[in-house]
Protein backbone atom coordinates (compact mmCIF):
# COMPACT_ATOMS: atom_id res chain seq x y z
CA UNK A 1 0.00 0.00 0.00
CA UNK A 2 2.74 2.40 1.18
CA UNK A 3 4.65 1.84 -2.59
CA UNK A 4 0.97 2.37 -4.18
CA UNK A 5 0.71 5.83 -2.24
CA UNK A 6 4.13 6.66 -3.35
CA UNK A 7 3.50 5.70 -7.60
CA UNK A 8 0.04 7.90 -7.04
CA UNK A 9 1.86 10.88 -5.42
CA UNK A 10 4.79 10.74 -7.70
CA UNK A 11 2.69 11.69 -11.20
CA UNK A 12 0.78 14.71 -9.01
CA UNK A 13 4.59 15.97 -8.28
CA UNK A 14 5.56 15.47 -11.96
CA UNK A 15 2.60 17.41 -13.19
CA UNK A 16 2.87 20.14 -10.74
CA UNK A 17 7.17 20.87 -11.77
CA UNK A 18 5.82 20.57 -15.27
CA UNK A 19 3.71 23.43 -14.69
CA UNK A 20 6.17 26.05 -13.16
CA UNK A 21 8.71 24.98 -15.70
CA UNK A 22 6.27 25.50 -18.29
CA UNK A 23 7.21 29.24 -19.99
CA UNK A 24 3.26 30.49 -20.95
CA UNK A 25 1.74 28.52 -17.81
CA UNK A 26 -0.93 29.96 -16.03
CA UNK A 27 0.35 28.75 -12.65
CA UNK A 28 3.49 30.31 -12.94
CA UNK A 29 2.06 33.79 -13.79
CA UNK A 30 -0.15 33.26 -10.93
CA UNK A 31 2.93 32.44 -8.53
CA UNK A 32 4.76 34.99 -9.84
CA UNK A 33 2.21 37.85 -9.39
CA UNK A 34 2.47 36.69 -6.14
CA UNK A 35 6.03 36.84 -5.53
CA UNK A 36 5.89 40.24 -6.81
CA UNK A 37 3.09 41.11 -4.89
CA UNK A 38 5.22 39.86 -1.58
CA UNK A 39 8.37 41.61 -3.08
CA UNK A 40 6.82 45.35 -3.46
CA UNK A 41 4.99 44.54 -0.09
CA UNK A 42 8.32 43.41 1.97
CA UNK A 43 10.80 45.90 0.03
CA UNK A 44 13.40 46.01 -2.43
CA UNK A 45 16.04 44.89 0.14
CA UNK A 46 13.88 41.09 -0.05
CA UNK A 47 15.12 39.75 -3.38
CA UNK A 48 15.42 36.67 -4.93
CA UNK A 49 18.85 34.58 -4.57
CA UNK A 50 19.74 34.19 -8.43
CA UNK A 51 18.98 38.03 -8.45
CA UNK A 52 21.38 39.05 -5.61
CA UNK A 53 24.13 36.90 -6.68
CA UNK A 54 24.15 38.52 -9.97
CA UNK A 55 24.11 41.45 -8.90
CA UNK A 56 27.04 41.09 -6.74
CA UNK A 57 29.00 39.32 -9.77
CA UNK A 58 28.11 42.57 -11.54
CA UNK A 59 29.30 45.01 -8.85
CA UNK A 60 31.66 43.19 -6.91
CA UNK A 61 34.76 45.32 -6.25
CA UNK A 62 38.29 44.26 -5.17
CA UNK A 63 38.93 44.26 -1.76
CA UNK A 64 40.92 47.57 -0.97
CA UNK A 65 44.27 46.74 0.00
CA UNK A 66 45.15 50.64 0.71
CA UNK A 67 42.74 53.15 1.85
CA UNK A 68 43.27 56.89 2.33
CA UNK A 69 41.08 59.08 5.14
CA UNK A 70 42.96 61.70 6.39
CA UNK A 71 39.95 63.42 8.22
CA UNK A 72 39.40 59.91 10.49
CA UNK A 73 42.81 61.60 12.27
CA UNK A 74 43.44 65.17 10.79
CA UNK A 75 42.78 67.07 14.37
CA UNK A 76 45.52 64.76 16.52
CA UNK A 77 47.58 64.60 13.43
CA UNK A 78 48.10 67.60 12.89
CA UNK A 79 48.45 68.66 16.98
CA UNK A 80 51.71 66.15 16.42
CA UNK A 81 52.78 67.51 13.72
CA UNK A 82 53.14 71.23 15.15
CA UNK A 83 54.30 69.41 18.60
CA UNK A 84 57.23 67.89 16.26
CA UNK A 85 57.76 71.00 14.62
CA UNK A 86 58.74 72.74 17.74
CA UNK A 87 60.82 69.93 19.33
CA UNK A 88 62.96 69.95 16.15
CA UNK A 89 62.59 74.13 16.77
CA UNK A 90 64.12 73.76 20.02
CA UNK A 91 67.04 70.94 19.06
CA UNK A 92 68.36 72.88 16.38
CA UNK A 93 68.38 76.05 18.26
CA UNK A 94 70.52 74.26 20.82
CA UNK A 95 72.57 72.75 18.55
CA UNK A 96 73.59 75.63 17.16
CA UNK A 97 75.07 77.58 20.56
CA UNK A 98 76.48 80.81 18.26
CA UNK A 99 72.82 81.37 17.60
CA UNK A 100 71.46 80.84 20.89
CA UNK A 101 74.42 82.85 22.27
CA UNK A 102 72.60 86.09 20.41
CA UNK A 103 69.49 85.10 19.49
CA UNK A 104 66.84 84.13 22.78
CA UNK A 105 65.03 80.92 22.11
CA UNK A 106 61.23 82.78 22.24
CA UNK A 107 62.59 85.24 19.18
CA UNK A 108 63.40 82.27 17.40
CA UNK A 109 60.01 80.10 17.56
CA UNK A 110 58.37 83.75 16.95
CA UNK A 111 60.60 83.96 14.00
CA UNK A 112 59.40 80.29 12.53
CA UNK A 113 56.08 81.01 13.91
CA UNK A 114 55.69 84.04 11.40
CA UNK A 115 57.34 81.97 8.10
CA UNK A 116 54.99 79.19 9.05
CA UNK A 117 52.20 81.46 9.01
CA UNK A 118 53.25 83.13 5.99
CA UNK A 119 53.55 79.94 4.19
CA UNK A 120 49.73 78.81 5.14
CA UNK A 121 48.45 82.57 4.29
CA UNK A 122 50.65 82.06 0.41
CA UNK A 123 48.83 78.76 0.40
CA UNK A 124 45.49 80.50 0.73
CA UNK A 125 44.50 78.63 3.79
CA UNK A 126 43.35 79.31 7.16
CA UNK A 127 46.16 79.69 9.53
CA UNK A 128 45.27 78.24 13.34
CA UNK A 129 45.45 81.54 15.54
CA UNK A 130 46.19 81.33 19.08
CA UNK A 131 42.88 80.62 20.87
CA UNK A 132 42.24 81.98 24.19
CA UNK A 133 41.04 78.89 25.48
CA UNK A 134 43.46 76.57 23.92
CA UNK A 135 45.87 79.29 25.62
CA UNK A 136 44.62 79.81 29.06
CA UNK A 137 43.02 75.91 29.72
CA UNK A 138 45.80 73.91 27.96
CA UNK A 139 48.91 75.55 27.22
CA UNK A 140 49.66 77.84 30.34
CA UNK A 141 48.76 75.53 32.84
CA UNK A 142 51.84 73.34 32.57
CA UNK A 143 54.32 76.33 32.42
CA UNK A 144 52.44 77.68 36.06
CA UNK A 145 52.72 73.82 37.47
CA UNK A 146 56.61 74.02 36.81
CA UNK A 147 57.22 77.44 38.31
CA UNK A 148 55.02 76.67 41.16
CA UNK A 149 55.71 73.27 41.98
CA UNK A 150 59.89 74.03 41.96
CA UNK A 151 59.51 77.70 43.81
CA UNK A 152 62.02 78.96 45.67
CA UNK A 153 60.02 78.97 48.70
CA UNK A 154 62.40 80.75 50.90
CA UNK A 155 63.53 83.38 48.38
CA UNK A 156 60.06 84.10 47.67
CA UNK A 157 59.02 84.39 50.88
CA UNK A 158 62.02 86.31 52.14
CA UNK A 159 60.97 88.65 49.39
CA UNK A 160 57.05 88.99 49.89
CA UNK A 161 56.76 92.09 50.21
CA UNK A 162 58.46 93.48 47.53
CA UNK A 163 57.02 91.36 45.13
CA UNK A 164 53.52 92.11 46.16
CA UNK A 165 54.28 95.87 45.74
CA UNK A 166 55.48 95.60 42.68
CA UNK A 167 52.69 93.41 41.63
CA UNK A 168 49.61 94.66 42.65
CA UNK A 169 51.17 98.99 42.68
CA UNK A 170 53.21 98.91 40.11
CA UNK A 171 50.51 97.02 37.66
CA UNK A 172 47.60 99.58 38.96
CA UNK A 173 49.93 102.47 38.22
CA UNK A 174 50.98 100.92 34.62
CA UNK A 175 47.49 100.12 33.87
CA UNK A 176 46.33 103.54 34.80
CA UNK A 177 48.72 105.36 33.59
CA UNK A 178 49.14 104.11 30.44
CA UNK A 179 44.93 104.04 29.36
CA UNK A 180 44.50 107.76 30.75
CA UNK A 181 47.62 108.78 28.39
CA UNK A 182 46.63 106.67 25.67
CA UNK A 183 42.96 108.78 25.99
CA UNK A 184 44.41 111.72 25.83
CA UNK A 185 46.27 110.34 22.84
CA UNK A 186 42.91 109.58 21.13
CA UNK A 187 41.80 113.31 21.38
CA UNK A 188 44.27 114.86 19.28
CA UNK A 189 42.67 115.38 16.03
CA UNK A 190 45.63 113.93 13.90
CA UNK A 191 44.75 110.58 15.28
CA UNK A 192 41.29 110.22 14.04
CA UNK A 193 40.36 108.25 17.40
CA UNK A 194 37.55 110.32 18.94
CA UNK A 195 35.04 107.30 19.27
CA UNK A 196 37.51 105.75 21.68
CA UNK A 197 36.16 106.18 24.91
CA UNK A 198 38.08 106.66 28.48
CA UNK A 199 36.60 102.90 29.76
CA UNK A 200 38.15 101.19 26.20
CA UNK A 201 41.01 102.90 27.35
CA UNK A 202 41.51 102.13 30.28
CA UNK A 203 40.71 98.21 29.42
CA UNK A 204 43.45 98.48 26.84
CA UNK A 205 45.83 99.70 29.57
CA UNK A 206 45.09 96.59 31.89
CA UNK A 207 45.80 94.02 29.07
CA UNK A 208 49.11 95.70 28.17
CA UNK A 209 50.52 96.72 31.87
CA UNK A 210 50.76 92.97 33.14
CA UNK A 211 54.92 91.60 33.13
CA UNK A 212 54.04 87.94 31.39
CA UNK A 213 55.55 85.08 32.80
CA UNK A 214 56.38 82.69 30.18
CA UNK A 215 58.29 85.60 28.37
CA UNK A 216 59.92 86.16 31.47
CA UNK A 217 61.02 82.87 32.05
CA UNK A 218 61.66 82.35 28.39
CA UNK A 219 64.56 85.21 28.68
CA UNK A 220 65.69 85.55 32.32
CA UNK A 221 66.21 81.68 32.42
CA UNK A 222 68.55 81.63 29.33
CA UNK A 223 70.74 84.60 30.74
CA UNK A 224 70.94 83.17 34.31
CA UNK A 225 70.47 86.32 36.06
CA UNK A 226 70.98 86.09 40.02
CA UNK A 227 68.39 84.69 42.26
CA UNK A 228 67.09 87.96 44.22
CA UNK A 229 66.42 89.79 40.60
CA UNK A 230 65.09 86.60 38.58
CA UNK A 231 62.46 85.90 42.00
CA UNK A 232 61.29 89.94 41.90
CA UNK A 233 60.75 90.05 38.11
CA UNK A 234 58.99 86.56 37.96
CA UNK A 235 57.40 86.64 41.45
CA UNK A 236 55.95 90.02 40.02
CA UNK A 237 54.92 88.23 36.70
CA UNK A 238 52.87 85.60 39.13
CA UNK A 239 51.08 87.58 41.46
CA UNK A 240 49.72 90.16 38.98
CA UNK A 241 47.30 87.65 37.88
CA UNK A 242 45.20 89.06 40.13
CA UNK A 243 45.20 92.44 39.51
CA UNK A 244 44.87 92.15 35.86
CA UNK A 245 42.06 89.50 35.66
CA UNK A 246 40.13 92.23 38.07
CA UNK A 247 40.67 95.37 36.34
CA UNK A 248 39.97 93.29 33.03
CA UNK A 249 36.72 92.49 33.98
CA UNK A 250 36.30 95.53 35.82
CA UNK A 251 36.57 97.90 32.87
CA UNK A 252 35.29 95.54 30.40
CA UNK A 253 31.68 95.33 32.56
CA UNK A 254 32.11 99.58 33.04
CA UNK A 255 32.38 99.99 29.58
CA UNK A 256 29.16 98.56 28.79
CA UNK A 257 27.58 100.11 31.06
CA UNK A 258 29.21 103.62 30.39
CA UNK A 259 29.54 104.78 33.72
CA UNK A 260 31.44 104.48 37.23
CA UNK A 261 30.58 105.06 40.79
CA UNK A 262 31.75 104.96 43.79
CA UNK A 263 30.09 101.63 44.95
CA UNK A 264 31.48 100.28 41.72
CA UNK A 265 35.56 101.16 42.76
CA UNK A 266 34.72 99.33 45.89
CA UNK A 267 33.44 96.51 44.43
CA UNK A 268 36.38 96.39 42.60
CA UNK A 269 38.49 96.04 45.29
CA UNK A 270 36.55 93.96 47.30
CA UNK A 271 36.76 91.48 43.93
CA UNK A 272 40.69 91.61 43.96
CA UNK A 273 40.60 90.00 47.41
CA UNK A 274 38.14 87.73 46.37
CA UNK A 275 40.31 86.91 43.41
CA UNK A 276 43.10 87.24 45.04
CA UNK A 277 42.48 85.11 48.41
CA UNK A 278 39.98 82.79 46.79
CA UNK A 279 42.63 81.74 44.03
CA UNK A 280 44.81 80.83 47.20
CA UNK A 281 42.66 78.68 48.81
CA UNK A 282 41.70 76.69 45.97
CA UNK A 283 44.94 75.64 45.57
CA UNK A 284 45.47 75.21 49.38
CA UNK A 285 42.48 72.93 49.65
CA UNK A 286 43.72 70.89 46.49
CA UNK A 287 47.55 70.69 47.47
CA UNK A 288 46.34 69.10 50.75
CA UNK A 289 43.96 66.55 49.59
CA UNK A 290 46.87 65.66 46.81
CA UNK A 291 49.22 65.72 49.83
CA UNK A 292 47.06 63.06 51.89
CA UNK A 293 46.14 60.90 49.06
CA UNK A 294 50.07 60.11 48.34
CA UNK A 295 50.10 58.23 51.90
CA UNK A 296 48.28 55.52 50.47
CA UNK A 297 50.12 55.24 47.23
CA UNK A 298 53.23 52.91 48.77
CA UNK A 299 51.73 49.93 47.10
CA UNK A 300 50.73 51.84 43.44
CA UNK A 301 53.43 53.36 42.91
CA UNK A 302 53.07 54.06 39.07
CA UNK A 303 50.09 56.05 39.38
CA UNK A 304 51.85 58.69 42.03
CA UNK A 305 53.02 61.19 39.39
CA UNK A 306 49.11 61.67 38.01
CA UNK A 307 47.89 62.49 40.99
CA UNK A 308 50.61 65.53 41.49
CA UNK A 309 49.31 66.35 37.83
CA UNK A 310 45.34 65.55 37.97
CA UNK A 311 44.90 67.65 41.41
CA UNK A 312 47.42 70.53 40.02
CA UNK A 313 45.10 70.98 37.52
CA UNK A 314 41.86 70.57 39.12
CA UNK A 315 42.65 73.25 41.18
CA UNK A 316 43.21 75.50 37.93
CA UNK A 317 40.84 74.45 36.72
CA UNK A 318 37.87 74.89 39.63
CA UNK A 319 39.76 78.70 40.53
CA UNK A 320 38.66 79.66 36.35
CA UNK A 321 34.98 78.08 37.27
CA UNK A 322 34.53 80.92 39.85
CA UNK A 323 36.70 83.52 37.82
CA UNK A 324 39.02 83.07 40.52
CA UNK A 325 43.08 83.26 39.57
CA UNK A 326 43.76 80.27 38.14
CA UNK A 327 47.62 80.60 38.22
CA UNK A 328 47.84 82.02 41.73
CA UNK A 329 45.78 78.78 42.38
CA UNK A 330 48.00 76.61 40.34
CA UNK A 331 50.63 78.30 42.26
CA UNK A 332 49.22 77.67 45.71
CA UNK A 333 48.88 74.04 45.19
CA UNK A 334 52.28 73.02 43.76
CA UNK A 335 53.74 75.04 46.84
CA UNK A 336 51.46 73.36 49.75
CA UNK A 337 51.76 69.52 47.94
CA UNK A 338 55.23 69.45 47.01
CA UNK A 339 57.08 69.13 50.80
CA UNK A 340 54.65 65.90 51.74
CA UNK A 341 54.71 64.69 48.38
CA UNK A 342 58.26 64.26 48.28
CA UNK A 343 58.28 62.87 51.54
CA UNK A 344 55.45 59.97 50.52
CA UNK A 345 56.40 58.92 47.04
CA UNK A 346 59.25 56.73 45.68
CA UNK A 347 62.10 58.43 44.29
CA UNK A 348 61.72 57.07 40.71
CA UNK A 349 57.84 59.30 40.79
CA UNK A 350 60.00 62.07 42.16
CA UNK A 351 62.30 62.19 38.56
CA UNK A 352 59.20 61.50 36.35
CA UNK A 353 57.38 64.84 38.31
CA UNK A 354 60.25 66.69 37.53
CA UNK A 355 61.37 66.00 33.78
CA UNK A 356 57.45 65.60 32.78
CA UNK A 357 56.91 68.88 34.09
CA UNK A 358 60.17 70.45 32.66
CA UNK A 359 59.01 68.49 29.11
CA UNK A 360 55.13 69.70 29.11
CA UNK A 361 55.86 73.38 30.16
CA UNK A 362 59.07 73.18 27.46
CA UNK A 363 56.63 72.00 24.23
CA UNK A 364 53.74 74.29 25.90
CA UNK A 365 56.42 77.44 25.62
CA UNK A 366 57.55 76.57 22.47
CA UNK A 367 54.25 76.06 21.13
CA UNK A 368 53.19 79.57 22.59
CA UNK A 369 55.77 81.79 21.23
CA UNK A 370 55.13 79.64 17.37
CA UNK A 371 51.13 80.17 17.82
CA UNK A 372 52.15 83.65 18.31
CA UNK A 373 53.51 84.28 15.24
CA UNK A 374 51.81 82.40 13.19
CA UNK A 375 48.58 84.62 14.35
CA UNK A 376 50.48 87.67 13.80
CA UNK A 377 50.49 86.87 10.38
CA UNK A 378 46.73 85.73 10.43
CA UNK A 379 45.55 89.09 11.76
CA UNK A 380 43.14 90.97 11.47
CA UNK A 381 45.32 94.43 11.87
CA UNK A 382 44.56 98.06 11.91
CA UNK A 383 47.32 100.14 12.02
CA UNK A 384 47.34 103.34 13.60
CA UNK A 385 50.81 104.84 13.51
CA UNK A 386 50.22 107.45 15.92
CA UNK A 387 48.22 104.79 18.27
CA UNK A 388 51.02 101.98 18.45
CA UNK A 389 53.83 104.16 18.35
CA UNK A 390 52.59 106.12 21.94
CA UNK A 391 51.42 102.71 23.41
CA UNK A 392 55.35 101.54 22.45
CA UNK A 393 56.61 104.68 24.61
CA UNK A 394 54.07 104.80 27.03
CA UNK A 395 55.06 101.26 28.00
CA UNK A 396 58.65 101.72 28.58
CA UNK A 397 58.14 104.77 30.57
CA UNK A 398 55.57 103.54 32.91
CA UNK A 399 57.77 100.46 33.94
CA UNK A 400 60.73 103.04 34.18
CA UNK A 401 58.43 105.27 36.45
CA UNK A 402 56.99 102.56 38.33
CA UNK A 403 59.59 100.73 39.30
CA UNK A 404 62.32 103.57 40.19
CA UNK A 405 59.13 104.62 42.71
CA UNK A 406 58.22 102.44 44.13
CA UNK A 407 62.03 101.15 44.61
CA UNK A 408 62.60 104.48 46.40
CA UNK A 409 59.64 103.79 49.04
CA UNK A 410 60.64 99.67 49.14
CA UNK A 411 64.54 99.95 50.05
CA UNK A 412 63.47 102.16 53.14
CA UNK A 413 62.11 98.89 54.21
CA UNK A 414 64.73 96.40 53.15
CA UNK A 415 67.59 95.25 54.65
CA UNK A 416 69.42 94.44 51.24
CA UNK A 417 68.43 97.79 49.35
CA UNK A 418 67.85 97.45 45.17
CA UNK A 419 70.68 99.17 43.49
CA UNK A 420 70.54 101.14 40.20
CA UNK A 421 71.44 98.40 38.18
CA UNK A 422 68.79 96.08 40.27
CA UNK A 423 66.53 98.61 39.55
CA UNK A 424 67.26 98.80 35.70
CA UNK A 425 67.03 95.03 35.34
CA UNK A 426 64.08 94.86 37.14
CA UNK A 427 62.63 97.51 34.78
CA UNK A 428 64.19 96.23 31.59
CA UNK A 429 62.88 92.78 32.24
CA UNK A 430 59.38 93.57 32.63
CA UNK A 431 58.38 92.15 28.99
CA UNK A 432 54.83 91.46 27.63
CA UNK A 433 53.65 88.37 25.97
CA UNK A 434 51.05 85.57 24.90
CA UNK A 435 48.56 86.78 28.17
CA UNK A 436 48.18 90.44 26.68
CA UNK A 437 47.49 88.79 23.12
CA UNK A 438 45.08 86.14 24.27
CA UNK A 439 42.96 88.79 27.01
CA UNK A 440 43.21 91.61 23.73
CA UNK A 441 41.63 88.32 21.63
CA UNK A 442 38.58 88.34 24.02
CA UNK A 443 37.26 91.86 23.21
CA UNK A 444 34.09 92.38 20.70
CA UNK A 445 35.12 91.90 17.10
CA UNK A 446 35.25 95.53 15.60
CA UNK A 447 37.89 97.86 14.52
CA UNK A 448 38.68 98.91 17.94
CA UNK A 449 39.81 95.17 19.03
CA UNK A 450 41.55 95.12 15.87
CA UNK A 451 43.69 98.42 16.77
CA UNK A 452 44.28 97.18 19.99
CA UNK A 453 45.64 93.78 18.99
CA UNK A 454 47.79 95.22 16.55
CA UNK A 455 49.25 97.35 19.05
CA UNK A 456 49.20 94.47 21.64
CA UNK A 457 51.65 92.48 18.99
CA UNK A 458 54.14 95.43 18.51
CA UNK A 459 54.53 95.58 22.21
CA UNK A 460 55.09 92.16 22.51
CA UNK A 461 57.66 92.19 19.40
CA UNK A 462 59.59 94.81 20.94
CA UNK A 463 59.91 93.48 24.34
CA UNK A 464 61.02 90.05 23.26
CA UNK A 465 62.88 90.87 20.08
CA UNK A 466 64.57 94.36 21.78
CA UNK A 467 64.88 93.87 25.27
CA UNK A 468 65.14 89.73 25.10
CA UNK A 469 68.39 90.06 22.77
CA UNK A 470 69.87 93.19 24.30
CA UNK A 471 69.30 91.86 27.78
CA UNK A 472 72.46 89.84 28.19
CA UNK A 473 74.97 92.11 26.77
CA UNK A 474 73.95 94.69 29.01
CA UNK A 475 73.97 92.52 32.19
CA UNK A 476 77.65 91.85 30.99
CA UNK A 477 78.25 95.28 30.40
CA UNK A 478 76.55 96.19 33.77
CA UNK A 479 78.65 93.38 35.71
CA UNK A 480 75.42 91.85 37.00
CA UNK A 481 75.64 89.10 39.36
CA UNK A 482 75.00 86.18 38.09
CA UNK A 483 73.09 82.74 38.96
CA UNK A 484 75.50 79.79 41.19
CA UNK A 485 75.15 76.73 39.39
CA UNK A 486 76.67 74.81 41.95
CA UNK A 487 74.47 73.89 45.38
CA UNK A 488 75.07 74.97 48.58
CA UNK A 489 77.55 73.30 50.79
CA UNK A 490 76.02 71.50 54.17
CA UNK A 491 78.38 74.31 56.00
CA UNK A 492 76.03 77.10 54.54
CA UNK A 493 73.06 74.83 55.21
CA UNK A 494 74.30 74.02 59.11
CA UNK A 495 74.82 78.17 59.61
CA UNK A 496 71.66 79.08 57.76
CA UNK A 497 69.45 77.65 60.14
CA UNK A 498 72.05 78.55 63.12
CA UNK A 499 71.13 82.38 61.78
CA UNK A 500 67.39 81.78 61.23
CA UNK A 501 67.13 80.08 65.15
CA UNK A 502 69.76 83.14 66.40
CA UNK A 503 67.26 85.87 64.64
CA UNK A 504 64.22 83.61 65.75
CA UNK A 505 65.63 84.02 69.53
CA UNK A 506 66.36 88.03 69.40
CA UNK A 507 63.36 88.77 67.90
CA UNK A 508 61.35 86.62 70.87
CA UNK A 509 63.84 88.03 73.76
CA UNK A 510 63.16 92.01 72.11
CA UNK A 511 59.16 91.01 72.05
CA UNK A 512 59.68 92.18 68.14
CA UNK A 513 56.92 89.68 65.99
CA UNK A 514 58.79 89.79 62.75
CA UNK A 515 59.51 87.40 60.02
CA UNK A 516 61.62 84.82 61.65
CA UNK A 517 58.82 84.89 64.65
CA UNK A 518 55.71 83.91 62.68
CA UNK A 519 58.41 81.73 60.20
CA UNK A 520 59.04 79.74 63.58
CA UNK A 521 55.81 79.32 64.61
CA UNK A 522 54.62 78.21 61.70
CA UNK A 523 57.63 75.13 61.71
CA UNK A 524 56.64 74.22 64.79
CA UNK A 525 52.98 73.55 63.71
CA UNK A 526 53.97 72.18 60.71
CA UNK A 527 56.33 69.51 62.91
CA UNK A 528 53.62 68.71 65.31
CA UNK A 529 50.08 68.47 63.57
CA UNK A 530 50.46 68.62 59.75
CA UNK A 531 52.90 66.33 59.12
CA UNK A 532 51.25 63.61 61.34
CA UNK A 533 48.57 63.60 59.17
CA UNK A 534 49.92 64.08 55.51
CA UNK A 535 53.50 62.18 55.91
CA UNK A 536 52.69 58.28 56.40
CA UNK A 537 55.15 55.93 58.30
CA UNK A 538 58.00 57.18 59.91
CA UNK A 539 59.10 59.91 57.97
CA UNK A 540 56.29 62.04 59.64
CA UNK A 541 58.79 62.02 62.56
CA UNK A 542 61.65 63.74 60.66
CA UNK A 543 62.83 67.00 60.79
Amino acid sequence: MAELGSARRLPRFGFLLMLLLLPGSSARRDLSGTNDTWRTAAGPAQEEPHHRTNASETHKKAFPVLDFNYEHVRIPFEISLWILLALFMKLGFHIIPRVSHVVPESCLLIFVGLLVGGIIKAMHDKAPILDTKLFFLYLLPPIILDAGYFLPIRLFTENLGTILVFAVVGTLWNAFFIGGMMFAICQIEVAHLGGVSLLSCLLFGSIVSAVDPVAVLAVFEEIHINELLYILVFGESLLNDAVTVVLYHLFEEFSHTGSVTLGDAFLGILSFLVVSLGGILVGVVYGIVGAFTSRFTSHSRVIEPLFVFLYSYMAYLSAEVFHLSGIMSLIACGVVMRPYVEANISHKSYTTIKYFLKMWSSVSETLIFIFLGVSTVEGPHNWNWLFVVFTLVLCLVSRVLGVVGLTFIINKFRIVKLTKKDQFIVAYGGLRGAIAFSLGFLLPDDETKHMFLTAIITVIFFTVFVQGMTIRPLVELLAVKRKKESRRSINEEIHTQFLDHLLTGIEDICGHYGHHHWKDKLTRFNENYVKKWLISGERSAEP
